[in-house]
């Protein structure tokens, strides 16, 4: 069985560990924390000049929620025009209406806008109301592959809808599940799936360089993101995982 590895990274740094460890793909964001949002042109024109693997850029202008303003989808817009110019392979995207439906009308102009990049739904699908209509609405606005969890917190919770959803879906999109994947859980999860493609972090804590470390404040406000670590894609993490999906 052949499958496929994206990694999900938030710097040129993981991305390029992700290429060396032998991942396919990786997804390019900012702000893990917020479950990514469009990075910086810099970053996007960087990582396609130091990758050979496949390179694609999550289109999210916020986090919150996934329902767009007229002035958010005109950025969306805007910032896939910059990864058609700088050579991306694909982009990451995901609207939803008001009511948890897929908002198929500004997806399908989105993937249109996109092409020839290749366009996957992102997890937003993981919060709308009707998981199998959503199916067949991504389907028909023309995206290529759909990442989930199986609408649950990990994708190891949502295994049994994942292996609906790849079911259903045939050769019509690649269902790529993604949420919580590790070494201890990818092998169960392909099983009971039946996924060829996978979406995953893969990181470990590095710690800062800072000898002089200020207490008492926080950049971002936000209590438990710590100032002086931050998680890089670890290269032997996703050896090891690749490694495993060789023997399924």
């Amino acid at each position: 069985m052949q499958y496929k590895l994206e990694i999900c990274v938030d710097s040129l740094e993981s991305a390029i560990n992700a290429q060396i460890a032998g991942a396919d793909r990786v997804e390019l964001c900012y702000n893990l924390v917020e479950g990514g949002t469009t990075p910086s042109y810099g970053t996007i024109l960087s990582a396609r000049n130091n990758l050979s693997i496949g390179l694609d850029v999550i289109i999210r202008p916020r986090g919150s929620d996934f329902l767009y303003s007229d002035q958010e989808y005109d950025i969306m817009r805007r910032d896939i025009e910059v990864c058609n110019e700088v050579g991306v392979d694909g982009i990451s995207i995901g609207i939803l209406q008001a009511d948890g439906t897929i908002d198929v009308e500004r997806t399908s102009r989105l993937i249109e806008f996109a092409r020839p990049m290749s366009v996957t739904f992102h997890r937003a699908f993981d919060l709308c109301s009707d998981p199998l209509k959503g199916l067949e609405d991504i389907i028909s606005a023309g995206a290529n592959r759909l990442l989930t969890s199986g609408q649950m917190d990990c994708a190891a919770n949502g295994a049994d809808l994942l292996a609906r959803l790849v079911n259903k879906a045939g050769d019509r999109i690649i269902i790529m599940p993604g949420g919580g994947i590790n070494e201890s859980n990818i092998s169960w999860i392909a099983g009971i799936s039946g996924a060829k493609e996978f979406h995953l972090t893969g990181r470990s804590i590095v710690e800062s360089e800072m000898a002089f470390r200020k207490p008492g404040i926080s950049m971002g406000g936000i209590p438990g993101i710590p100032e002086f670590s931050r998680k890089v894609a670890d290269e032997q993490k996703i050896r090891n995982i690749i490694e495993i999906l060789k023997l399924i």
